[in-house]
């Protein structure tokens, strides 16, 4: 099993900034793949971003492209995601993810085995 755990959501300006971490804990040398994913109200969940864990390889929604970036710290089993140049679409609860298959770089929500909670972030004019 693995555990993850989101933080650092909230509400900022349209134009700001947030960096979002997620902490990864349990058996984290299965993990090929963390990714992120958010969902707004009355939408589909949808991918972010996701980083190979190993290599560092990253892969963005073209929506973020640009503006976000996933990074790791291997040392405390964590993901980064900074968000720069909020927009009001950007409004919705982040979630991340991780996939145990080494055989795939996903971003389908549905390849993914093991979910955080969620956190908000909420983006205002």
């Amino acid at each position: 099993q693995v555990q993850l755990v989101e933080s650092g959501g909230g509400l900022v300006q349209a134009g700001g900034s947030l960096r979002l971490s997620c902490a990864a804990s349990g058996r984290t040398f299965s993990v090929y793949t963390m990714g992120w994913f958010r969902q707004a109200p009355g939408k589909e969940r949808e991918f972010v971003a996701a980083l190979n864990w190993s290599a560092g390889n990253t892969i963005y929604a073209d929506s973020v492209k640009g503006r976000f970036t996933v990074s790791r710290d291997n040392a405390k089993n964590t993901v980064i995601l900074q968000m720069n140049s909020l927009k009001l679409e950007d409004t919705a609860v982040y979630y991340c993810a991780a996939d145990v298959d080494f055989l795939r770089f996903s971003v389908r929500a549905y390849d993914y085995d093991y979910w955080g909670q969620g956190t908000q972030v909420t983006v205002s004019s």
